[in-house]
C-alpha cells in the first residue's frame, strides 16, 4: 500500500522483495489523482524491472518473472534419522503400556509391529537389469 508519502525508497524496496519472492503482486494507492496514479505505476515498473499489467482504479498490478533458484543438494547426503513414539503393551495383561521412543536412520524402517527394520533395496525388474 502506497500511503500520503507517495512512492518512497521504502516502498520500492518492499515491493521489489514482493517481486522476488511472489512474481505478481498487487499495489493499493490511496491517491485521488488519476495521473499521479498512472505515473507512479509507470515509475514503479521502470525501477522495479517489472512489467505493468494493470491499473484499475487505485490498485497496480506488476508482474516480474522469478529468479532461478539454485538447489543445494548434495549426492551423498543421506536423510536424517528421524524419532518415532511407538506404544508397547506389556505381555501381563494388567499392566499400563509403555510409550517408547525409537530412533530410525535413513537405511531402516518401523514395521507395523513396533520393530525397526533395515530397508530392503529397492526391486528392479529383470528387463532394466538387463539393459543396463
Amino acid at each position: 500500500m502506497v500511503g500520503g508519502d507517495g512512492l518512497s525508497a521504502a516502498v520500492k524496496k518492499e515491493a521489489d522483495a514482493a517481486l522476488k519472492a511472489h512474481g505478481l503482486i498487487k499495489v493499493r494507492i490511496f491517491s485521488d489523482d488519476r495521473t499521479l496514479r498512472e505515473s507512479m505505476f509507470q515509475t514503479l515498473a521502470d525501477e522495479l524491472n517489472a512489467a505493468p499489467i494493470q491499473h484499475i482504479g487505485k490498485l497496480l498490478v506488476l508482474w516480474r518473472p522469478l529468479p532461478e533458484r539454485e538447489k543445494t543438494q548434495d549426492a551423498d547426503r543421506m536423510p536424517g534419522p528421524r524419532d518415532f513414539k511407538v506404544l508397547k503393551y506389556s505381555s501381563r495383561g494388567g499392566q499400563r503400556p509403555e510409550v517408547k521412543t525409537l530412533r530410525v536412520l535413513g537405511n531402516q524402517r518401523l514395521t507395523a509391529g513396533g520393530q525397526v527394520k533395515r530397508a530392503k533395496p529397492k526391486q528392479v525388474s529383470i528387463k532394466k537389469r538387463s539393459q543396463t
